[in-house]
This record gives C-alpha cells, sequence and structure tokens, in this order.
C-alpha cells in the first residue's frame, strides 16, 4: 500500500506539472500576443504567482476530494485515482501536441468519474455533488463571455477619443499586473485539484481520515504546478494568444482581468472551474465588444468542440484503464 501512494502522488504530480505548462498559455497568452512581456519573461512571472497561489486556499481541493465520490466507500480508490490520472495525464499530451486549449479541469474531473464508475459502478457518484461542479464548469465561462464583453465596452467608453498609442502603452504596462493576478488566481484553483485527488488517494488507503489537505501535499502540488508553468506551453499559447482575435493591450487587459475575477469568484465559492474556458471565453467576449466580426468563430467554435468531449473521452479513457489494473491485480 504504501508503493502505491508513493506512485500515484508521483503520477499525481506529474499532472500538475502538466496541468502548468498546459494552462501556461491560459495566464500569458495576451500578454505574451500584445508584447506587454517577452515570452521568458511572462511564463517566469506566471509560474512564480501560480505557486504562490496554490498555496493560499483549499476549498478547491475538498470538493474535488469528497464532492465526486466518498472515498471511503470506493473499492480500490487508489487504483482509482491511478487510473484516473494516468488518463488525465494522456488527454493533456495529446491536447497539448496539438495546440487544443482543452481543460486539465475537465480531464480530471472526468477521469475521476470514470475511474469510480468503472471500480464501483454509477451508483457510487455523488449525483448533487459531481452536478454542482458541472454547473460552475458551464457558468464560468459564460460568466466571462458576458463580463468580458461589458468590460471592454466600458474601457471603450472611457478611452474611445484618447490617442491609440498612449491608450496601448498604457495598458501594456497595466497588462504586466492583470497577467500576474491572472497567474495567482489561476494557481488557487487549478493546483487544488490534484490536491484533492492526492488526498482522495490517502483516504482511500487509510492513511488519513479526513478531507483536510496536508500540508507537504500543498507544498508538492503548488512547486509541481510551478515548475510545469515555467516550462512553457507555447503550441497553446499561440492559439489562445492570436487565433481568437488579434489582441491589443487593452483587449488583454480586459480579458486577463475578466477571466482573473470569474476564477477567484470560483475559488472563494470552493468551485473547480477551467482555466482554459474562462481565459478563452473572455477573450472571445472582448473581442466581441470590439469588433464582433474579427472574432475567429471557426477556432473559438474548434475550442468548444474539444470543452465538449473532453469529459467524457477522459473519462471513457479511465473507466477503461481502472477495469484494466483491477483485472491485473486479480
Amino acid at each position: 500500500m504504501l508503493t502505491l501512494i508513493v506512485f500515484v502522488v508521483l503520477l499525481a504530480l506529474v499532472f500538475d506539472f502538466t496541468n502548468g505548462f498546459h494552462d501556461t498559455a491560459n495566464a500569458i497568452a495576451t500578454t505574451v500576443s500584445t508584447r506587454a512581456l517577452s515570452p521568458r519573461r511572462a511564463v517566469l512571472l506566471a509560474g512564480a504567482l501560480n505557486l504562490v497561489g496554490a498555496l493560499t486556499f483549499t476549498g478547491v481541493a475538498k470538493t474535488i476530494g469528497g464532492k465526486i465520490a466518498d472515498p471511503l466507500k470506493v473499492p480500490h480508490g487508489m487504483w482509482v485515482v491511478l487510473a484516473a490520472v494516468i488518463a488525465a495525464i494522456t488527454w493533456n499530451l495529446v491536447t497539448w501536441y496539438f495546440g487544443i486549449p482543452s481543460s486539465s479541469s475537465h480531464a480530471l474531473i472526468g477521469a475521476l468519474t470514470g475511474s469510480v464508475i468503472g471500480a464501483a459502478g454509477l451508483h457510487a457518484i455523488n449525483a448533487s455533488g459531481f452536478a454542482s461542479i458541472v454547473q460552475a464548469l458551464i457558468l464560468s465561462p459564460v460568466s466571462a463571455l458576458v463580463f468580458g464583453f461589458v468590460v471592454m465596452w466600458i474601457l471603450r467608453l472611457a478611452f474611445g477619443n484618447r490617442s491609440p498609442h498612449k491608450v496601448n502603452r498604457w495598458f501594456r504596462l497595466l497588462q504586466i499586473f492583470s497577467a500576474g493576478f491572472q497567474a495567482f488566481t489561476h494557481g488557487t484553483n487549478d493546483a487544488q485539484k490534484t490536491m484533492g485527488i492526492i488526498t482522495f488517494a490517502l483516504i482511500a488507503g487509510g492513511f488519513q481520515s479526513t478531507m483536510d489537505i496536508p500540508f507537504w501535499v500543498k507544498l508538492l502540488c503548488a512547486v509541481a504546478m510551478g515548475l510545469g508553468t515555467a516550462s512553457g506551453g507555447w503550441r497553446i499559447i499561440k492559439t489562445v494568444g492570436s487565433k481568437i482575435i488579434k489582441l491589443e493591450p487593452i483587449n488583454g487587459f480586459a480579458s486577463d482581468l475578466t477571466s482573473a475575477a470569474v476564477i477567484l469568484s470560483a475559488t472563494l465559492l470552493h468551485q473547480p472551474v477551467s482555466s482554459t474556458h474562462v481565459i478563452s471565453s473572455a477573450i472571445m467576449g472582448t473581442g466581441a465588444a470590439k469588433r464582433f466580426r474579427q472574432v475567429n468563430w471557426a477556432v473559438a467554435g474548434n475550442i468548444v468542440l474539444a470543452w465538449l468531449i473532453t469529459i467524457p473521452a477522459s473519462g471513457l479513457l479511465a473507466l477503461c484503464l481502472v477495469r484494466i489494473l483491477l483485472w491485473l491485480g486479480t
């Protein structure tokens, strides 16, 4: 059991690392595309603030670890987590390779759900808890789209008659702070998910009995997220930062501010959300406020398609994996 839990924790940290480089684009794509920061400086800023954010909260971790299923009631709990993490890592790597800004959050939630079903059946899923998580995943990008449109509309009213050169210069500077805030909020939500799944495994393996997150789990997950973020994810930066719409500093600032506010609100409500969804939706909203026709809705449609298939695809993969692991174990 000790060997298995060590292996599960290591794999979970690998997922956290891949989550970091997979989602680096979300926190810094707008800053890089508007040249507010060089790619190297943007990545280092995002990595440092992701680490700080990851150490700040634990509410989302408790939601992931306890709301989808009760770890005390799921048989073969550590094998369930092992299959879920492998499936989520696989999905992250496939979507990263093809430059698809898919959601690491959806991948992990879908994989854990599928793995629980594969090991214990559909009845083991906490329907109300799972529904509340899915509700947050759906509402957060819609909120980001609407708020992004409103924030950009207000900024256009306030600065529409000013010199474009001066406006861009001001907002290019402000983007450094808004991108930092966004990286911080990303850490407050995304790193919590790995903390939650490690704690799920600890409870399932009998190493602890409550959903309290041990400090060593928080620290390891924060470091893994920070290092992953610092390694960068340039394929996705290209998609998020330039293919949806050509960004100017004022758009980038509006997108960063909107998405950071939505993510932090979700963290305070202990709800996991997808930073990929939120940030991409905020960019679409600010772009639509500037000029609706300039938004590349075809690329946006491909992103939405990836969002829709992530939970079922990662869930099915995890279900198959846990069945194979349990069969090999018997």
